[in-house]
């Protein structure tokens, strides 16, 4: 039961008031649930069994809205001080206070529910797969220069939850690899030494923006490339030149002893109003652009803004199951729709007839082009366009599609493209990886209605201490 803060007595929900209760439930994405008097309160960053005080933010006729104040009792499953420091502010992990084995129950049984509420035919749902490394695991990571109140000193991490300015430095970030706390903290030394400004989103003045950190777990190679602004004014770094000012970061960082190495270091400019790593122009200031990965047997050239899974040993999992979806391929002709740098491509290309992959991201095409030369692969096509475009000047026909959207999804136009009787591809099979459930459950109706099952299910957790996971379904043509 609900009450009002200090009062003990049954109240009729207000926006503005303070409530306690206990969190039922958490539906996908990150929506805890409280009921009071039959009414519905979604609160998001809670766990199930936390005693939580939370804020009205919203009142609607069917439901609550609520902002989290703070956890008056932890779940019982809960560990008792959270595993990484920064888990209080950082807004990147959700689960850090729960054992790993929780955090799949979890996910594993959101999943379901959401499925099963699109799903009416009986399927084959095969739970969730772990990823091999619960900690540490990320390949890449996109941190942002600011302060971490306003005026405060030079920040450099993630965004604080909840807002849109502070910054949490996050040097003891347990998701990541040590060689990235070590290039992040000597990084934000240097430029707090040489006192260059961060970029001041309401101003629109400053030089730092990002860095961005990439570290591959097979070969070890590094990149780190600073995002800055041109603005490079006399006030930059005491009147540093910027090539000065560059040549020391540089020095500095390679004198970091790491258990990686730098394969190099690169400085971006981007003076673009949103907030986002984008790239208008990189200079290698060390070494080369690009790093080595190593996925099931084969080889991988990433560069600083190209799709690739960011957890490298979860990405073999999630291939791995792929592959046993997809099974026998022998003299098949595939289309891998949103192929990013071609890696279901080119895992499926050895036994295949032909595959062809559609990508809209024009660098990711020629990286995907040149790691099928490394692979020696001389049966993948790739072509730069959007999916809803390319599907018309598409001469073959595939036996088998696989469908791998961004976070949002088809485009709603490219479904009957894809899958319409008589006018689709008319694939017998098709394989949909999906990182946004809730995406996932929106285009299983549509492809449904469109006469094809599903299969069968499985998650493969690619985040670990996040809310997030990826869904592989194997999805079949219907017969009457």
């Amino acid at each position: 039961m609900l009450t009002v803060e200090g009062s003990g007595m049954e109240m009729e929900m207000k926006k503005g008031e303070i409530y306690t209760g206990i969190v039922e439930k958490l539906d996908f994405p990150d929506k805890g649930v409280i009921t009071i008097e039959n009414e519905k309160v979604i609160v998001k960053h809670v766990l199930p069994g936390q005693t939580v005080e939370v804020m009205i933010t919203k009142r609607r006729k069917d439901k609550c809205e609520g902002r989290l104040l703070r956890v008056v009792e932890r779940s019982e499953y809960e560990y008792s001080v959270p595993q990484c420091v920064h888990a209080a502010e950082c807004g990147g992990c959700s689960y850090q206070t729960l054992p790993y084995e929780e955090q799949l129950k979890l996910k594993e049984s959101q999943v379901k529910a959401l499925l099963d509420r699109v799903i009416t035919e009986a399927y084959e749902f095969q739970g969730i797969k772990g990823s091999p490394l619960a900690f540490e695991y990320r390949n890449k990571m996109e941190f942002t220069f600011g302060d971490e109140v306003k005026d405060g000193p030079l920040a450099l991490g993630m965004h604080k939850r909840g807002s849109f300015y502070d910054i949490v430095t996050v040097e003891h970030c347990r998701l990541i690899h040590p060689d990235f706390r070590k290039i992040l903290t000597e990084t934000l030394d240097y430029f707090r030494e040489n006192g260059t400004p961060f970029l001041k989103k309401m101003q629109h003045t400053g030089y730092l923006r990002h860095l961005l950190v990439r570290r591959a777990v097979k070969t070890g190679e590094i990149l780190a490339d600073l995002i800055t602004t041109t603005q490079t004014d006399n006030s930059l770094a005491g009147g540093k030149k910027e090539s000065e000012l560059l040549d020391g970061w540089k020095e500095r960082l390679l004198a970091l002893t790491l258990e990686g190495r730098f394969a190099g270091i690169l400085h971006t400019k981007n003076d673009s109003l949103a907030d986002v790593v984008q790239n208008d122009r990189t200079d290698i200031l060390y070494g080369q652009d690009a790093i080595y990965e190593e996925l099931l047997g084969l080889r991988f050239k990433i560069t600083p803004f190209s799709f690739f899974q960011t957890n490298s040993p979860g990405a073999e999992v999630l291939y791995d199951t792929v592959r046993r979806y997809i099974g026998d391929t022998k003299g098949a002709d595939i289309f891998d729709l949103y192929s990013g740098t071609g890696t279901i491509a080119q895992i499926l290309a050895p036994v295949a007839s032909h595959v062809t992959g559609v990508e809209i991201v024009p660098e990711a095409v020629e990286a995907a082009r040149e790691n099928a030369a490394l692979n020696g692969l001389a049966n993948c096509e790739f072509i730069a366009g959007d999916v809803l475009k390319v599907i018309d000047g598409l001469e073959r026909r595939p036996d088998l599609i696989v469908l791998d959207p961004p976070r949002d999804g088809i485009h709603p136009k490219a479904l009957p493209k894809i899958a319409a009787p008589g006018t689709g591809l008319g694939a017998e099979r098709m394989v949909y990886i999906s990182c946004k459930p809730t995406s996932l459950a929106r285009d299983l109706v549509v492809l449904r209605e469109y006469g094809y099952r599903v299969v069968k299910v499985c998650c493969v957790d690619m985040f670990p201490g996040t809310y997030h996971t990826e869904c592989v379904v194997l999805i079949q043509r219907k017969h009457i």
